[in-house]
C-alpha cells in the first residue's frame, strides 16, 4: 500500500508530522529535495509538503493531483498562500492549530471509508435486570459467527464486563488507558490496544477507583469503533452520563432490559423517558416474570425486542467464570441469533 508523503528540509517540522502520522496510524515517505520527491508524487495518497520546500517543489513544476497540503508554522506570512497556489496544494494547515485536521487527513488515507458498523446499545430498566449479560452475550454471539465485534463497557460502577466474561487477567487498555483521547483514533491501533478474545474486542473498567469516561474520549472510541467493526456494543449505565448519551446519539437501535413485574416496568419507564432524550429506536427485551410481555411493552409505548425466559444454571455459569452459555437451545442464544439475523443478516 502506497503511504502519505512529506516534502520537508524542516527536521522540526517533520518530527511534529512525524508523530501526527504515528497519531493516525500512518507511516510516511520522506523527502527532503523536490527530486527525491518525484518517484512518489503521482501514487501518494496524499502529499503534504512544508512551506520551507514549496518555492523549491513550485520550481519544478510538478504536475496537477488532489490531497496536497501546504503545512506551516508561521502565522500570517503574507507569501503563504502564493506558496498554495504555487505547488497546487488545496488548503493550508497552521501547526498546531490544525494537529486534528492532519490527523484525520492521515488517518483518512490509511483507513478509507467504509460502512460504518451498527451501534447496538443496552441498558438495564431496573439494577438486576441482565443488561450486562445480554450485551456481554450478543457481543460474543456476533464473533462467534465472524462478525468484527467491540463490546464496550458504559458503565463505571457495573463492575466490570471483563470480569463478567472471564477476562479481568487479559492483557490490553482499559477506559483508565484512554480516558484523555481526544480527536480520530486509528481502529487498528485501538484494536491492536484492547483485549481480544474468541474474535471479540473488549474495552473495560479497571479494578478499584473509576473515573467518569469523558465524552470526547467515548467519541472517539465510537467513531474508531464504526470504522473498524461490522458491530458495536454498549453497555449503558442507567443513570446517562456525557458518554453514555454520545454513545446513543450514534445507536441504531437501544435494547432496554425490562423485567416483567409492576416494579420492573415503572423503573423501565423511567429510564425510558432518558433514553427517548438522546436516541431513536428502543425496543424492550422482556425477562419472564409475572406480566404478558403485551402488557410490558404496551405499558412502555415501545415495540417488543424479544424475550428472555429464565436461562436455568445461567448465573452459577457466571460466578465460575464461564462464559454465557449461547447454544440454540438456551434463551440468550436464540435471542441473540434472532436480533443478529435481522440486524446484519448474520446466519453465520
Amino acid at each position: 500500500m502506497d503511504r502519505p508523503l512529506v516534502i520537508t528540509e524542516d527536521h522540526d517540522l517533520l518530527d511534529d508530522l512525524l508523530r501526527i502520522a504515528a497519531a493516525a496510524g500512518a507511516e510516511l515517505d520522506v523527502a527532503h529535495a523536490p527530486a527525491h520527491a518525484r518517484p512518489y508524487w503521482n501514487r501518494a495518497p496524499l502529499v503534504v509538503v512544508g512551506d520551507d520546500m514549496a518555492d523549491a517543489l513550485a520550481s519544478t513544476g510538478p504536475p496537477p493531483r488532489p490531497r496536497v497540503l501546504l503545512v506551516t508554522r508561521t502565522c500570517d506570512d503574507p507569501d503563504t498562500w502564493r506558496r498554495c497556489v504555487a505547488v497546487g496544494a488545496q488548503a493550508v494547515l497552521e501547526l498546531p492549530a490544525a494537529e486534528r485536521r492532519l490527523v484525520d487527513e492521515f488517518a483518512d488515507v490509511v483507513e478509507p471509508p467504509a460502512k460504518p458498523g451498527l451501534v447496538v446499545c443496552v441498558a438495564g430498566g431496573r439494577g438486576g435486570a441482565g443488561a450486562s449479560v445480554l450485551a456481554g452475550s450478543l457481543a460474543l454471539a456476533a464473533s462467534r459467527r465472524r462478525i468484527r465485534t467491540l463490546l464496550i463497557d458504559a458503565d463505571p460502577l457495573g463492575g466490570g464486563l471483563d470480569l463478567l466474561l472471564g477476562q479481568e487477567e487479559s492483557d490490553g487498555a482499559r477506559w483508565s488507558d484512554l480516558v484523555a483521547r481526544e480527536g480520530r483514533v486509528s481502529c487498528t491501533a485501538l484494536q491492536a490496544a484492547l483485549p481480544t478474545f474468541a474474535g471479540l474486542t473488549l474495552l473495560s473498567f479497571s479494578r478499584g477507583e473509576v473515573e467518569p469516561i469523558p465524552a470526547e474520549a467515548m467519541r472517539s472510541v465510537l467513531e474508531a469503533g464504526r470504522r473498524g467493526f461490522e458491530l458495536v456494543v454498549v453497555d449503558l449505565p442507567r443513570h446517562l452520563d456525557q458518554a453514555a448519551v454520545e454513545a446513543l446519539g450514534r445507536a441504531g437501535t437501544t435494547l432496554l432490559v425490562v423485567t416483567a413485574d409492576v416494579r420492573g416496568v415503572l423503573a423501565a419507564a423511567q429510564v425510558l423517558a432518558s433514553l427517548r432524550e438522546h436516541t431513536g429506536e428502543v425496543r424492550a427485551v422482556v425477562r419472564s416474570g409475572v406480566l404478558n410481555d403485551d402488557v410490558v411493552t404496551g405499558s412502555l409505548g415501545v415495540p417488543h425486542g424479544g424475550s428472555l425466559p429464565d436461562q436455568p444454571r445461567l448465573a452459577a455459569a457466571l460466578d465460575r467464570g464461564d462464559v454465557p452459555p449461547l447454544g440454540r437451545r438456551t434463551s440468550l442464544g436464540r435471542f441473540c441469533a434472532a436480533f443478529l439475523h435481522e440486524r446484519l443478516g448474520a446466519d453465520r
